[in-house]
């Protein structure tokens, strides 16, 4: 991508933010730190908890795997008349919050964290009342550390801000005749395309941002091989274009992923992918030429594509609204932990 004003693949320099650090692998005597504070590790805490009551036959779940029980259950528990449920539910927060407060000092305490002001913190886990608690709880148990932190959750849904940040990874210059960008954000179980639109009339900062249609497919349901998933991807976005130009939409010729991994500038990607279909570390792979390839044009313009870590576009969605700090972070607590910190660039806010 050699064209003026375009940021690389896995860039560190954008137009209103420096990438300082993403995807770090901070360790403790126990393995990857990450792990500690992933929606697996959640799970095994319910677990931990329900065991003793299992042996009483009391456990108010019954038989149910705990990896199986929803996290709008859970929430429902929570504020429900079951008070020995409650109690399980409460526990298992506070002990995750402990969790999540341990990696984050860790992070904290690293050199590129240092300074950092406010994390957000995104994925899946963050959407759920007992999400927002462990979020709350960590914040209270950091500070009574005297770490001067603030905690937040992500502003947008967790599904649909790692499409509305890949806005961010686009050149000003190309919203001047278009509305709207062809978005992919792709985790270890789901791929997800949308077309967000910037609604730059109602706030130029993109803070009104939104995702105006999407696409999912849980791919770890159909197991495919790389090439199979590369199709379906291709596919999946192929219709979105149809559909937005059906619309009326001004789709920019400009494609934005994220992806998990350490994205280097060509495009490839060098670790962290072990989670998708296949092998998309290949050095024969590269997924972003892939789909040139497949549509090499969007509205009669050439297509551009800029890949970045699934972490860092998933942050991205937040920069309208972090204008009041120097340094922030992002957590996102998914499969696994993704991690991106940012400092603010001095240019304006707005396109």
């Amino acid at each position: 991508m050699g064209t003026t004003g375009i940021a690389g693949h896995g860039a560190s320099h954008l137009p209103l933010v420096e990438i300082d650090s993403f995807n770090i692998e901070l360790k403790d005597e126990d393995g990857f730190l990450g792990d500690r504070a992933s929606q697996s590790t959640f799970r095994e805490i319910l677990d931990k908890w329900r065991k003793p009551l299992r042996k009483t036959g009391e456990d108010p779940f019954g038989k149910e795997p705990s990896e199986s029980i929803s996290k709008k259950v859970l929430d429902s528990i929570l504020v429900g008349d079951d008070t020995e449920a409650s109690a399980v539910v409460h526990s298992v927060v506070e002990d995750f919050a402990h969790e999540l407060a341990h990696v984050t000092r860790r992070f904290l305490k690293s050199k590129a964290w240092e300074k950092t002001e406010r994390i957000v913190l995104g994925g899946g886990f963050r959407d759920s009342r007992l999400g927002e608690l462990a979020i709350a709880r960590t914040e209270i148990i950091l500070k009574s550390e005297d770490f001067k932190i603030e905690m937040i959750p992500i502003r947008h849904h967790p599904d649909e801000a790692g499409l509305i940040g890949a806005l961010h990874l686009a050149p000003s210059w190309i919203f001047d005749g278009h509305d709207s960008i062809l978005a992919v954000d792709i985790g270890g179980k789901n791929i997800r395309c949308g077309v967000a639109e910037t609604r730059r009339r109602k706030s130029p900062d993109f803070s009104k941002a939104a995702v105006w249609k999407s696409a999912f497919w849980r791919h770890a349901d159909d197991e495919p091989s790389r090439e199979g998933a590369v199709k379906r991807l291709i596919k999946m976005l192929k219709d979105l274009v149809s559909e937005a130009e059906d619309e009326g939409l001004k789709l920019a010729p400009f494609i934005g992923i994220a992806c998990p991994g350490v994205i280097k500038s060509d495009g490839s990607i060098e670790k962290g992918a072990q989670n998708l279909p296949g092998n998309w570390e290949s050095s024969k792979f590269n997924l972003p030429a892939s789909l040139v390839e497949a549509i090499p044009q969007i509205r009669d313009h050439d297509t551009t594509i800029v890949m970045h870590n699934d972490g860092v576009v998933q942050g991205l969605s937040e920069v309208p609204f972090m204008q009041d700090v120097k340094r922030w972070a992002v957590l996102t607590v998914g499969t696994g932990l993704g991690n991106a910190r940012f400092t603010n660039r001095n240019g304006k806010v707005g396109r």
